[in-house]
């Protein structure tokens, strides 16, 4: 559904629902993404230039991060939601809840794994892979492999694969 433009409280509401609804801090890109790109609820520049506005007024803090801004929402933010949610139009409301379930793991998941992989001067790749928590990493892996095509599987795989694999890391060295 496309939101109504040009009225900055109801956007700014539509981005406390979103943080609500996730129940996590999120990335300035993660936030972008889900309202405007995947969803055009918000206008992308609007979204943006709220957050800051967002940030201004206390109703989100930021949270110191290495790669990436990431945002959390505040007391006063949860306050403002809990008084105006209802400007948000209830289909519009549903829409986001909706959202949320299906895709919110997968949101997650492509917020807090990173991958990259870049050729070695001898002709192998080295890729790197992390599971970010929200100011560190939590887990770090760095593998050479002979070829771009084993370095561009691991890199896909990663998102789908790393929380499977960070606890059967963990079960083996943690007894």
């Amino acid at each position: 559904m496309l939101q109504v433009k040009g009225d900055i409280d109801i956007n700014k509401l539509i981005i406390l629902y979103v943080f609500d609804k996730m129940e996590t801090a999120l990335s300035e890109r993660t936030l972008v993404d889900v309202c405007s790109s995947s969803n055009n609820w918000v206008n992308y520049m609007d979204c943006l230039n709220l957050i800051e506005k967002m940030l201004e007024d206390g109703f989100l803090c930021q949270i110191a991060a290495q790669d990436d801004k990431i945002y959390t929402i505040t007391p006063d933010g949860r306050e403002c939601l809990a008084n105006f949610y209802i400007k948000i139009n209830k289909s519009l409301r549903e829409e986001i809840s909706n959202f949320v379930k299906k895709h919110g793991v997968k949101v997650k998941n492509k917020q807090e794994c990173r991958s990259d992989y870049y050729q070695n001067k001898d002709g192998t790749y080295t890729v790197y892979l992390k599971i970010m928590a929200l100011v560190q990493p939590t887990l770090e892996l760095k593998f050479v492999v002979p070829d771009k095509k084993t370095a561009q599987s691991i890199y896909k795989k990663w998102e789908d694969k790393a929380a499977e694999l960070y606890y059967v890391i963990y079960d083996t060295l943690v007894d």
